[in-house]
């Protein structure tokens, strides 16, 4: 059963990533204009950079494809993004200031998930369960008899 949540798991968490990665990259020039009003210096080459960062991190993830590697892709543009794009202090409008609030508390909510993931990666490097590229099923032993 703890495989299949983890894969669950692993579906949902990582769509909003995949999801996010696809638009920063074929709505390159809207997200890089609003990352460069936000302050982010060469927006559309950290535009990008960023897209393929989520992209390459959620299929990391969702496929069970160095998951930890993934999600320390994926840890490296919420914190900054957190601390560039959802500077919530200081803005007068308060219905603003609490939108932005709620980005920044997400990515950094959420980049609490990506060190779990990592942390589940270090502990257990054998490919997760329903991971591509994994033979047997959920609970085949590897070559070193632990289970995988």
């Amino acid at each position: 059963m703890g495989g299949i949540a983890l894969l669950i798991g692993r579906i949902v968490f990582s769509f909003l990533f995949i999801y996010s990665g696809f638009n920063h990259l074929t709505k390159l020039s809207q997200y890089a204009q609003y990352a460069g009003a936000s302050g982010v210096p060469a927006p559309t080459l950290l535009t990008a950079l960023s897209g393929v960062m989520l992209l390459a991190g959620g299929l990391s993830i969702l496929l069970g494809i160095k998951p930890g590697v993934g999600a320390l892709l994926i840890a490296a543009f919420l914190i900054p993004a957190a601390f560039t794009v959802h500077k919530f202090w200081g803005i007068a409008d308060p219905m603003m200031a609490a939108n932005q609030a709620a980005h920044f508390w997400k990515n950094i909510a959420l980049t609490g998930a990506c060190l779990m993931f990592y942390g589940l990666a270090t502990v257990f490097p054998a490919r997760w369960p329903y991971s591509v590229g994994r033979e047997g099923g959920p609970h085949a032993p590897s070559a070193s008899g632990t289970l995988r």
